[in-house]
């Protein structure tokens, strides 16, 4: 097809992604972003040198106040996440992200030989995730937890509140704070690595389907279409 052929196509307005999943994206994204940050500073703090009292200059502090804040956040909203994986709509399920059945591995396969191996063969239609980004973001949830535990296990040895607490094992098991804070800081690099690659995937499947992707998480709706939706229902009957 040329670039001057025009298909038409019928699209339907599908509504995906529920306000609890909108809001659980932004704010995890906002969390992780202030994490990474602040963590940067926190295992390599920068040698500042001023004249006024250090009583005036606690920014140190401020960023540490920021990285146990953001912690939470993003802690509490994971684990909204994963109520909402039992309450929410099809797209929202738990079962988008655990393979579950024979169906689930086939289309990973049929999106590794599309999307990544650039085969020829027929494309796969996802309204929601599709197997392959499913099982991505469940890898991704497992590291959400090993940060966590990390985390709080480091923090657990300055605080005195009762929740960072249950973490105060964890340090022994890495053999003491210090290895368990070259861990830590060695796994944010995955959620870096991992937001790159999710913001190209992003805009590469909404430039090439052109169903919505981006604008969907701020409204929840997806253009689809309209043989493609009645495919995949007949598919999943």
């Amino acid at each position: 097809m040329s670039e001057h052929q025009i298909v038409h196509h019928k699209l339907l307005r599908v509504f995906v992604w529920e306000l609890p999943v909108r809001v659980y994206h932004w704010l995890n994204a906002a969390s992780i972003t202030a994490l990474v940050v602040t963590g940067f500073f926190i295992s390599n703090p920068p040698a500042l040198q001023v004249s006024d009292e250090a009583v005036f200059r606690f920014w140190f502090g401020k960023i540490r106040f920021i990285h146990f804040v953001a912690a939470y956040l993003f802690l509490f909203n994971f684990i909204i996440r994963i109520y909402w994986g039992f309450v929410g709509n099809k797209y929202a399920s738990w079962k988008n992200f655990v393979p579950t059945n024979r169906r689930f591995f086939q289309e990973m396969w049929q999106v590794i030989k599309m999307d990544i191996l650039q085969l020829k063969g027929k494309e796969h239609i996802a309204v929601g995730h599709n197997a392959l980004a499913g099982f991505i973001y469940f890898l991704t949830f497992i590291a959400f937890v090993v940060q966590v535990i990390t985390g709080f296990g480091l923090y657990a040895a300055t605080s005195e509140w009762w929740f960072p607490q249950l973490f105060a094992w964890v340090p022994g098991v890495f053999g003491g704070d210090a290895p368990l804070r070259h861990f830590h800081h060695a796994a944010m690099w995955f959620f870096i690595l991992f937001a790159v690659v999710h913001v190209y995937l992003v805009f590469y499947h909404d430039y090439v389907e052109g169903r919505g992707e981006i604008s969907s998480m701020g409204g929840g709706w997806k253009f689809i279409e309209e043989d493609a939706v009645e495919e995949l229902k007949t598919h999943h009957k």
